[in-house]
């Protein structure tokens, strides 16, 4: 693309860029020059909106926390219906697709990235943290409706379901685990926290 071309949505359209690329090569691969030319824009259009290349990935990340954040409302509008097992695998399938695991890699991987996102997010890996507090937050809510124990401990529960759910999807070359092994580890790790809600067994 000619230098001077005006570009719809940069932001949104290297972002896009990045990720294919982080998704076929990897994050060793992502550098400025990998990502305008996957973007097909001159290489100075990333620098006229960042500041620097550390800058671009940490909007790149936090870009992702926020579809995390939505991912989460969603989840939490799902307490009281269907299954709690059903609702936490279909939305750690969700939180764990493919590109969310890649930049997952890509802040482990990086030290600059990850002191420039120590300013916004001071604590723990963002994405693995932000899925946390959303199963977390969703399981407070089935607590609330009386179909989680009062005394579960969520604070537990939920970094433990996130971290078994990466130890799954982590290797971004393997095929992505089907649903049937991502409930068998939800089964597993809520079993005990599980309860049927007031009234429930009466109303059958």
């Amino acid at each position: 693309m000619p230098t001077g071309v005006a570009i719809r949505d940069v932001r949104g359209q290297l972002f896009d860029a990045a990720e294919r690329v982080l998704l076929r090569d990897g994050p060793s691969a992502l550098t400025s020059r990998a990502v305008t030319e996957e973007a097909g824009c001159a290489k100075g259009v990333l620098h006229r909106h960042f500041a620097d290349f550390d800058a671009f990935l940490a909007e790149l990340v936090l870009h992702r926390v926020d579809r995390v954040e939505e991912r989460a409302a969603a989840l939490r509008a799902s307490a009281g219906t269907g299954s709690i097992a059903d609702n936490l695998t279909r939305a750690l399938l969700e939180l764990f697709e493919s590109v969310a695991v890649a930049v997952v890699s890509l802040v482990t991987s990086r030290d600059g990235l990850r002191a420039r996102l120590r300013d916004a997010r001071p604590a723990g890996v963002p994405l693995l943290t932000d899925a946390a507090a959303a199963i977390a937050a969703y399981l407070a809510a089935e607590r609330d409706l009386g179909r989680v124990r009062a005394d579960a401990d969520l604070d537990t529960l939920a970094p433990t379901l996130i971290g078994a759910a990466h130890m799954l999807f982590a290797d971004r070359q393997a095929v992505p685990p089907a649903a049937d092994d991502v409930r068998k580890v939800v089964t597993a790790v809520v079993a005990g926290a599980e309860q049927e809600p007031p009234g429930a067994r009466g109303a059958r």
